[in-house]
């Protein structure tokens, strides 16, 4: 008998080999292999602290809760600090200090999309890809700043064959293959009320993501720690895949990160309402915290200041960056006292039961373990949260339709195109909205900022006309 069965059987959980002798070889060396990842130490800790133990409730933690700081954008606070930012930071870009990181594991499901969400098209015209749309933006500052930009890109058991040869097909949009590295993250078991582990079938238990926060230790178990330190990397701009506006490679924000000596940076964007879903940088003791939407108290979400502006208006919109020796502190587990917490997700999993019938339940039954990335900032040394603009930033491709969908982001990019050709001269009519009439689309190869985009268009011999379906490459 293989040793992980006589531990699983151990520790009870054996109900997992329970067909075994009915597998082929080979699936009796997936599962095993399956069960190997698993660490039934964290398995039965996660059950008794998280579900075996009540939770006090959201309102407990209400009268500790203080608004985070943060540094307000240049025409809000100090715009010599913010152009000393920008040098600091393009410096860091041209001796080849800075890596990108995206978060690839999900799918297009809520979208009615088949396959990963970075494949899935998103701009106004060509209907670029996520992935095609961030591959430009680093090739770009590749370009201006003379410098190979890494990306990591982590994906997941279910997308990560099909993500591969997404970029391969496509010769990795421009981008040198061997400056473009894939991982998978994590996967953690689903368990039933009694801590019981799932099966998804005879030969598979049941896996999922182990949530963004699993990325840190997903970059060191995949090597890819080591190999941004033999390349002399320090600074990891982090970004899902979500977000086509999000500056991959911001020289501001690269440049606040070290000037503050900062483990861990991120962005923030005023909440557009009080009830709207991001989560909100908070202080408890002194400490830095993202708290989330469903967490944070309703007295607080909807508490005014003295302007008349939501207190607790700082939303996190999953944009960072970290020293590459904080994730290794972080990521390898050794430290102890620096650890992150698991949250827990109550979902309905098809499962195999024990009379080899699959069920499929109608209400929750199951239980998933998930970190989030944003649970690093109470471990980080003088961490450093900026405003971003909304505008430039932040237009997430989430769902199908309404809120947070393609129709929506792909209005926030005609409105970002519209703005940069007004700021070069170009006379375009808009709604009250800043929506043009009309789609064009502006590839950050082209330019990637307002003011590249008036410095390139003005150096054009001959300018086009910007009309319906125009591209500017």
């Amino acid at each position: 008998m293989s040793d992980i069965i006589q531990l699983f059987k151990d520790r009870g959980q054996g109900h997992v080999f329970t067909f075994f002798d009915d597998l082929s070889a080979d699936e009796q060396a997936g599962l095993i292999a399956e069960a190997e990842q698993i660490d039934l130490d964290e398995i039965e800790t996660l059950v008794s602290e998280l579900i075996q133990t009540k939770s006090a409730g959201n309102d407990a933690i209400a009268d500790e809760l203080e608004p985070a700081d943060f540094i307000p954008l240049p025409e809000n606070g100090d715009p010599e600090l913010w152009a000393k930012a920008v040098k600091k930071g393009e410096s860091a870009l041209r001796t080849g200090r800075v890596a990108a990181f995206t978060v690839a594991g999900g799918q297009g499901t809520r979208l009615g999309y088949d396959g990963p969400k970075g494949t899935f098209g998103v701009t106004p015209v060509l209907k670029a890809s996520l992935f095609q749309v961030f591959a430009e933006k680093i090739l770009a500052s590749t370009r201006l700043y003379g410098r190979p930009i890494p990306w990591y890109i982590m994906t997941s058991i279910i997308n990560h064959e099909a993500t591969v040869e997404f970029f391969e097909r496509n010769e990795y949009f421009g981008l040198a293959p061997e400056k473009v590295h894939f991982f998978s993250q994590g996967l953690m078991p689903a368990v039933d009320a009694d801590g019981k582990i799932l099966l998804a079938g005879k030969a598979n238990i049941a896996l999922s993501p182990d949530g963004h926060g699993g990325a840190l230790r997903a970059l060191v178990r995949s090597g890819a720690i080591r190999e941004m330190e033999a390349d002399g990397i320090d600074v990891l701009s982090y970004f899902q895949v979500d977000n086509p506006l999000v500056r991959c490679i911001d020289p501001a924000f690269i440049g606040f990160h070290l000037m503050t000596n900062s483990d861990l940076s991120s962005k923030m964007v005023p909440k557009a309402y009080a009830e709207e879903k991001v989560g909100v940088f908070c202080q408890k003791n002194g400490e830095a915290l993202v708290v989330e939407y469903s967490d944070l108290p309703d007295k607080l979400a909807t508490e005014l200041d003295d302007n008349g502006d939501l207190r607790f208006r700082a939303g996190s919109i999953a944009i960072h960056i970290f020293n590459r020796a904080f994730v290794q502190r972080l990521g390898s587990g050794k430290d102890k006292s620096a650890k992150l917490p698991f949250h827990l997700a109550h979902k309905k999993v098809p499962f195999l039961d024990l009379n080899g019938e699959t069920q499929e339940p109608s209400e929750p039954n199951a239980y998933k373990f998930e970190m989030f990335v944003f649970d690093a900032l109470p471990f980080a040394a003088n961490p450093t949260i900026i405003e971003t603009a909304r505008e430039d930033d932040f237009s997430p491709v989430k769902n199908a339709e309404g809120v947070d969908s393609a129709q929506t982001c792909r209005d926030d990019q005609l409105r970002q195109f519209a703005r940069w050709a007004a700021a070069a001269g170009i006379d375009i009519e808009t709604d009250e909205t800043g929506l043009p009439p009309f789609a064009f689309e502006v590839s950050p190869l082209f330019a990637d900022s307002a003011e590249r985009f008036v410095e390139r268009w003005n150096g054009l011999a001959a300018k086009p006309e910007l009309t319906n379906g125009v591209v500017l490459i």
